[in-house]
């Protein structure tokens, strides 16, 4: 997206000379990352997938990449006025920690409802942080305000030829760690990562498959590359708030109709069950918009790629700890390991041991229960329960359900 006021050299390209030269700016600041095998996403997704752990980089996130390159391609005098961004979090910690290495200034416009880690880290690293609007364009448009306003030199998160060669460098490292690969998955925001990505990759090798993953809620680059040109999607807040961007820039925009091959979209649910698989299974920690292509890995949305050699990006780990428990509650209730329902029992003595007993022989454990008398439409004489179960699998919560339909317990799960 061209903010107004924002000079970027839409038509300069970004090629794998200029992501080589972003790789010798980048030696001794951002890590070299793991690429790691994991058997329980294999086996879900029917092909061999290796986790790229950025969310173990730097800053934790692939965006130190970009912003650290950018911010050293800056001249002294571009510098001297110090820099300012705008970012959902991730891009805000890259810069921050640029430009104090840089010995300059730098401001970051974000999201009023940013993560608080996100926030807290930036500040951590020297930046002043404006909290402003609920999306990243809105923080994009103060952002240029105070460019115009102060003279500052903007460094765009993802829609500037410099930044797209940064994230690109990672694309080098995979297929150093892995030239067999064959597929490359990374989520979709704005479109900085996956173009570098595509960029490097297919450079090295014509035949490697790209495919970005958006949320569904905001899924701005795949109604663009539909719709021919930039748009701007209405879209909802999600749970992978790094990737929550309304509209993409013209820069990516061009390089994905050039290079991307497919872009799937996964839900909310979607989401938080990657989430908490990566927790348990692969032992790390993943935000939201890191978790996108496991969600679509596991929920089958890629198509073609059966037994083959599939890289999915784990592009951030900066979750906000706050969010934790309503996440892992989801993913919970969507891998069915937690089941969660409301039934009528008779309002007279004796009643609601019968209905605990019922619950007990079938081996689910009870979590919190929930007794409300003054429930609007229950019958005089009856009362309203909530229960929230632990439960073994979709098996269990299916025989539950009809288990408790044939004692007389109607069942309206949450």
């Amino acid at each position: 997206m061209v903010q107004k006021g924002v000079h970027l050299m839409s038509q300069e390209t970004v090629t794998l000379a200029m992501i080589q030269a972003a790789r010798e700016r980048l030696k001794g600041v951002a890590q070299k990352t793991g690429l790691s095998y994991t058997h329980s996403v294999s086996d879900r997704a029917g092909c061999k997938v290796f986790l790229k752990m950025e969310n173990l980089q730097r800053t934790g996130s692939f965006k130190l990449r970009g912003a650290y390159n950018k911010v050293a391609t800056l001249s002294d005098e571009e510098r001297k006025k110090g820099v300012i961004a705008a970012s959902a979090g991730n891009h805000a910690q890259g810069v921050a920690l640029a430009a104090s290495e840089y010995g300059c200034q730098s401001t970051i416009c974000m999201p009023k409802h940013a993560p608080l880690a996100k926030v807290a880290a930036t500040r951590g690293y020297g930046a002043n942080v404006v909290l402003h609007g609920d999306f990243f364009d809105e923080a994009a448009a103060k952002a240029v305000e105070l460019m115009n306003e102060r003279g500052y030199t903007f460094v765009h998160p993802f829609n500037d030829p410099e930044v797209i060669a940064g994230q690109g460098t990672i694309a080098l490292e995979i297929l150093e760690q892995l030239a067999e690969t064959e597929v490359i998955v990374a989520p979709i925001g704005g479109g900085g990562l996956i173009s570098g990505l595509a960029i490097a990759a297919k450079s090295i090798n014509p035949n490697i498959k790209i495919v970005g993953v958006q949320s569904k809620n905001m899924p701005s680059m795949q109604q663009s590359l539909a719709k021919g040109s930039p748009t701007t999607c209405n879209g909802k807040a999600t749970l992978a708030d790094g990737i929550a961007v309304k509209t993409p820039g013209d820069v990516t925009y061009r390089i994905c109709q050039q290079y991307v091959d497919d872009i799937v979209t996964v839900d909310e649910n979607e989401i938080a069950e990657a989430i908490l698989l990566l927790l348990e299974r692969a032992k790390t920690v993943s935000e939201g918009a890191g978790a996108v292509p496991i969600a679509a890995l596991l929920n089958g949305k890629i198509s073609g790629i059966r037994n083959k050699r599939v890289v999915a990006m784990v592009s951030g780990g900066n979750i906000d700890v706050n969010n934790m428990t309503r996440v892992i509650n989801r993913g919970l209730i969507r891998s069915w390991r937690k089941m969660v329902f409301e039934t009528v029992v008779s309002d007279n003595p004796g009643e609601m041991v019968k209905l605990l007993s019922l619950i007990s022989r079938s081996h689910a454990n009870i979590i919190s229960i929930t007794h409300d008398r003054s429930q609007h439409g229950i019958s005089i004489g009856f009362t309203a329960v909530g229960l929230e179960l632990e439960t073994a699998n979709e098996k269990h919560v299916e025989y539950l359900v009809e288990m408790l339909k044939e004692n007389g317990y109607p069942v309206q799960l949450k």
